[in-house]
């Protein structure tokens, strides 16, 4: 197993985890850059892991953009 990796919390949230799934399809239907990754994958004879795949990048993009930006001591100390 490559370092780094994180599982999805499979218990967790049920409603977050049909909107992430549901997100996924809709992307593999209308997203051309994720409808590229899939046909790649594909042909690549990956087809059991693109769906597992592209959840985590989905929650990746998520995250990112959820997170605020950290701020720093300059900034912080002004606002003091």
């Amino acid at each position: 197993m490559p370092t780094g990796r994180h599982c999805i919390n499979h218990g967790g949230h049920r409603q977050l985890n049909a909107a992430i799934c549901r997100t996924v399809i809709v992307r593999m239907r209308f997203h051309q850059p994720t409808i590229d990754r899939v046909a790649r994958r594909t042909a690549e004879g990956r087809t059991k892991e693109i769906i597992r795949c592209l959840k985590c990048y989905v929650i990746r993009e998520v995250r990112h953009l959820i997170r605020p930006a950290p701020r720093t001591t300059a900034a912080a100390s002004r606002q003091l």
